[in-house]
């Protein structure tokens, strides 16, 4: 129908129909891009994730507060922000919630907010409010740290940008699909991201291998292994990468006469119920052969486990790698790291995302200390004005009350005292109790805080270099409160390449610990050599071969294929070994505990790990206290049908060594001890070896082993070192090559804890400490220092030793010292394990 204006004359306007397309194409393209798809790269939210914290937190749905009903967080935020349905703002509040989505939830939800396998309620059905992290990214948001921005009916203001006091785009990842392009970034850990922060903050030409020390990959919220960090590698270069992703499978022993792969970790977003469906469905198609059943034994106790039972006569790891190949316990996932920076999108590397976080937490700091400031002074200037009028108050009434009226004070207040009018009104507003003597002692009490305040704003405004320590602070301590241990996994290669980037929790092989004291998990045939599992006629019985079992320094056991002997200490900062055996696969070993106790353990149950050029991958390694049922650590492996004597030393400073002996029981003494002694030390004796014991005193005794008769199991052991009172064995060793064995001893301060407050170092060459007798004192290993009064680190071994610190990074160790009783080198970090 033709337009007409107002005179009743028709108004008819020809439009290019391909133009109108275009603009309008155009315009509904960057409304996408910009406001519903694209997160912004300063707090990693998009606009519907940003305005549902904000709201929740103008709401006061805080930590603390109780739960309200979903329907009415998505109502408010509809209503007064996100101008869409219903259903994107709750299925946008319901992936803040997940725990199996996120790193880090941001939501704390109540009520059923969707599985793997299944979607969540409806939002009348469920509750939630913030979580304890959600809160550090909207703090201070009053404060004017960021700018405020008119909602999309110009009644309300909203922030533009979230004050996000964590890299929250790499913590929880991202994804969207716009017009022209897609967001899809991997979750990471959050004092892995912290800490690559804080080194960026301090050496802005730091590279991506820098960066990669402290974030060596993904960690993705429900663990699992990633295998191959070529791909990672790239997209933290270039925004662009692809790498895969396993599930965490352990081979055990299911029933008397069973085997059974045991599944605990999923690749992301991955759940049990789809892996079974894929299962079955490739069974009854014959393409998977050698399962007889397949369990989902998940409860809430124990979490993720599906167990598939594994046929008689077929190989495991066979089986494995065939469910890595047609099941989804192996996916991909793509990196394409894009978000908004200034407004634009674009393609971010890790050093480039973590650099946007950083300037955006400094200009967050500087624009909240001017806030404060600013607060401060104006306070200040107001406390000023009342102390005037407290010290003469006699005078400030007298002027008030000959006063016609406030303003006619005010005047004169500001004449007789030379107060500005913000002062003069305070002043007018006094109330009489704050006259007392008490109040004025409160006044300058304040004035006083005010000061020191102020100056240490100005002091912090005035210098980038402070700012940037706050900032650091401010960032560790959040890390602090909020950083737990790693849960994935990092290969960095399939098949017999492969070896461990990093372990769940921090966990590094090398030093047996992790930064937050968790064991690492088992990741059985992650890491299975190509060669051995996918040739032809896997499915026939596994072969007796012959093998090493080998005892990793984190109490992991595992078999490797037989060859050369492994090369003793780390050569990597996740490598390293106490103990080794050659058996064959289908025999039996013992692995003996702290406790004086042998337990006598099946080869073929272990995980086979391939034989690396540069030592040894033990990420697979099954806990020793799983296979032998005991929380006590193991020291050392025995071969129960060998001939091989053993020898052994205790914390009291008892020697034996054991005679052979063959015993059919699964578990046997190889001492006696006596009641709060342990086992320091354990291994093979030829009666050519020296046996060295060092207390924590720094004594040091070398004995001939041939001085020690060996006994039987039952024998409590002879005296080896006589101990001063209140020290202690604090290790033992076999030293077969005195020439070529270095000792490492370790100071640390007086009073300090096991542990901690290491001092100096020193390394001495093992043949200049004399052989002395058995049962004696021995000689001075390390002349102590002012302040130091013990050995925490003790280590005799085939030079050249190498020490790392708590998190599996090497330590450079002083040069070779060749007097025995000399003091030692400072440290500058401390050594948490020596190899």
């Amino acid at each position: 129908m033709p337009l007409t204006d107002d005179s009743g004359h028709e108004n008819i306007s020809e439009i290019d129909v391909s133009d109108e397309m275009r603009g309008s194409f155009l315009e509904y393209a960057y409304s996408v891009i910009y406001t519903r798809a694209l997160p912004d790269a300063r707090d990693g939210l998009k606009p519907v994730q940003r305005r549902i914290l904000y709201q929740m937190d103008q709401m006061g749905l805080s930590p603390e507060k109780g739960h309200v009903k979903s329907q009415r967080v998505v109502g408010e935020v509809m209503g007064k922000l996100h101008p869409h349905g219903d259903s994107a703002i709750y299925d946008a509040l319901v992936r803040l919630a997940q725990d199996f989505n996120l790193r880090v939830p941001l939501i704390d939800g109540h009520g059923n907010f969707g599985s793997l396998d299944d979607g969540p309620a409806a939002a009348r059905y469920t509750e939630a409010r913030l979580a304890a992290s959600a809160l550090d990214l909207v703090a201070d948001l009053d404060q004017d740290v960021v700018d405020f921005v008119p909602n999309y009916d110009n009644q309300f203001m909203q922030p533009e940008v979230l004050p996000a006091a964590f890299p929250q785009l790499l913590v929880n990842g991202a994804s969207g699909i716009a017009v022209g392009m897609a967001t899809n970034v991997a979750p990471h850990n959050l004092a892995e991201t912290i800490a690559a922060s804080c080194h960026l903050l301090d050496n802005p030409e730091a590279t991506v291998e820098d960066l990669m020390r402290f974030i060596p990959g993904p960690d993705l919220p429900c663990g699992g292994v990633i295998v191959g960090l070529d791909g990672v590698k790239e997209a933290y270069e270039t925004g662009r990468g692809k790498f895969r992703t396993r599930a965490k499978v352990a081979i055990e022993r299911i029933t008397a006469r069973k085997m059974g792969l045991v599944i605990t970790e999923l690749p992301y977003m991955v759940g049990p119920e789809k892996v079974i469906e894929k299962i079955k469905e490739n069974v009854s198609a014959g393409r998977l052969k050698g399962i007889s059943n397949v369990q989902n034994l998940t409860d809430r106790h124990h979490g993720l486990r599906l167990v598939v039972e594994v046929k008689n006569g077929f190989n495991p790891e066979a089986v494995l790698q065939q469910l890595y190949q047609r099941t989804p316990l192996e996916e991909s996932f793509a990196i394409n790291a894009v978000a908004l920076v200034n407004g634009q999108p674009q393609t971010l590397g890790l050093k480039h995302m973590l650099q946007v976080f950083i300037d955006h937490r400094l200009s967050v700091t500087r624009r909240r200390s001017e806030f404060r400031l600013a607060q401060y002074a104006e306070r200040l200037h107001l406390v000023e004005g009342l102390l005037i009028a407290v010290l003469d108050i006699d005078d400030v009434i007298a002027i008030i009350r000959s006063s016609d009226d406030a303003a006619s004070a005010r005047e004169r207040l500001m004449v007789a005292f030379d107060l500005s009018e913000r002062q003069a009104n305070h002043i007018l507003e006094l109330r009489l109790r704050r006259l007392t003597k008490f109040s004025r002692l409160e006044l300058e009490n304040e004035a006083s805080d005010l000061r020191a305040k102020i100056a240490e704003l100005e002091e912090i405004l005035g210098s980038d270099i402070l700012l940037r320590d706050l900032v650091k602070e401010e960032m560790n301590e959040v890390s602090a409160r909020l950083g737990t241990p790693r849960r994935t996994l990092l290969l960095t290669a399939a098949g017999g390449d492969a070896s461990v980037a990093a372990l769940p929790g921090g966990t590094l092989a090398a030093s047996g610990k992790s930064s937050a004291g968790v064991d690492a998990g088992i990741a059985l045939a992650a890491a299975l050599p190509e060669t051995n599992t996918r040739r032809k006629g896997l499915d026939l019985e596994i072969a007796d071969d012959p093998c090493v079992v080998v005892l990793s320094a984190s109490g992991g056991l595992a078999r490797v294929a037989e060859g050369e002997p492994l090369e003793p200490g780390p050569r990597a900062a996740h490598d390293g070994w106490i103990a080794q055996l050659s058996t064959t696969v289908r025999s039996q070993i013992a692995v003996v505990t702290a406790d004086g106790i042998a337990h006598r353990v099946e080869v073929v149950d272990l995980p086979a790990l391939p034989r690396f050029e540069t030592g040894l991958s033990f990420a697979a390694a099954v806990p020793a206290g799983v296979l032998v049922h005991s929380d006590t650590p193991a020291v050392g492996l025995l071969d129960p049908a060998a001939d091989t004597v053993m020898a052994m030393g205790t914390r009291q400073g008892i020697v034996k060594r054991l005679r052979p002996d063959v015993l059919t029981r699964d578990e046997w003494e190889v001492i006696t001890l006596d009641d709060g002694d342990v086992l320091v030390g354990f291994g093979p004796c030829s009666d050519d070896a020296d046996l060295v014991f060092i207390s924590t005193d720094a004594q040091l005794l070398r004995t001939p082993a041939v001085k020690v008769r060996p006994q039987g199991r039952t024998a409590g052991g002879m005296a080896g070192m006589k101990l001063a009172p209140g020290a202690e064995a604090l290790g033992f060793w076999i030293v077969e090559a005195v020439e070529e064995s270095v000792v490492v001893t370790v100071a640390a301060a007086a009073g300090a804890l096991p542990g901690t407050g290491q001092t100096t170092a020193k390394v001495t060459p093992a043949s200049a400490f004399p052989v002395k007798g058995r049962g004696g004192q021995g000689v001075r290993a390390q002349r102590f220092l002012r302040g130091e009064d013990r050995l925490d680190l003790a280590w005799v071994g085939n030079a050249p030793a190498r020490a790392a610190d708590a998190h599996g990074m090497p330590i450079t160790l002083p040069t070779v010292d060749l007097r025995r009783d000399g003091s030692g080198v400072g440290l500058s970090h401390a050594i948490a394990t020596i190899g």
